[in-house]
């Protein structure tokens, strides 16, 4: 029997095809969850020697990448590829549900999970869902404590990378993203969208309850609390039940206080 490359370089498990074997054995490791490369430094293990490597410069600090428009740096060329569309405003990937559209195709799959509601990853601690598997690694840090990057200015420790680095800013006073409208400055871009639509008035979430609208998902779902009456969120010491998980902790640290 003749076999053709296609054949030849079919995943016997997913069907998926490579073209060629060296790419299908790199992708058999996603059934086999073998990671044979390991970071000297926090123990982290990888499939490929080239995720390790581009891991590694979280430690190092080294972001070869530069860019020209505003001279962020990053560890890898496709992102900052991804990053210059900032500049130049282009975002191919529409939402057909709401007509948001974003820089990337992952971006946009991303969101879609808000239209249907899929998430697929859910805590084994406390049974939260999350639309991405970053997100579920990043709060199991929660249950664990662990908190890997320290601030060298005041010792505060965070559980991202991301986050210790906005921290930094505090310390810097850098705030790189500034509101045309009125000058007032942010240290991250997403604050900024968020603030001019003070100016442009946009509310894109709308509460199917009372038609109430917010500029945030996250301030939506807050307020749609008060329609269903829940109250997730339990103090330990007196079993009273809070809307918010930052309520919630306020008053337990009354507790502690007495």
């Amino acid at each position: 029997m003749i076999h053709t490359g296609h054949q030849l370089n079919t995943c016997t498990e997913c069907n998926k095809s490579f073209s060629s074997l060296s790419y299908l054995k790199i992708h058999k490791i996603i059934h086999t969850r073998h990671k044979p490369f390991t970071c000297s430094e926090c123990n982290k293990i990888f499939t490929r020697l080239s995720h390790l490597n581009f891991h590694k410069m979280i430690h190092t600090g080294h972001k070869p990448f530069l860019c020209s428009e505003c001279n962020k740096s990053f560890t890898q060329l496709s992102h900052l590829k991804s990053h210059k569309m900032i500049h130049t405003g282009h975002k191919p990937f529409t939402c057909i549900e709401c007509n948001k559209s974003f820089t990337q195709l992952s971006d946009l799959k991303r969101h879609k999970m808000i239209h249907t509601g899929h998430k697929p990853f859910t805590c084994t601690e406390c049974n939260k869902s999350f639309t991405q598997l970053s997100s579920l690694k990043n709060h199991k840090m929660i249950h664990t404590g662990c908190k890997p990057f320290t601030c060298t200015e005041c010792n505060k420790m965070f559980t991202r990378l991301s986050h210790l680095n906005f921290h930094k800013m505090i310390h810097t006073g850098h705030k790189p993203f500034t509101c045309t409208e009125c000058n007032k400055s942010f240290t991250q871009l997403s604050h900024l969208k968020r603030h001019k639509m003070i100016h442009t008035g946009y509310k894109p979430f709308t509460c199917t309850e009372c038609n109430k609208s917010f500029t945030q998902l996250s301030i939506l779902k807050r307020h749609e609390v008060i329609h269903t009456g829940c109250k997730p969120y339990t103090c330990t010491e007196c079993n009273k039940s809070f809307t918010q998980l930052s309520t919630q902790k306020i008053h337990q640290m009354i507790h502690r206080r007495v």
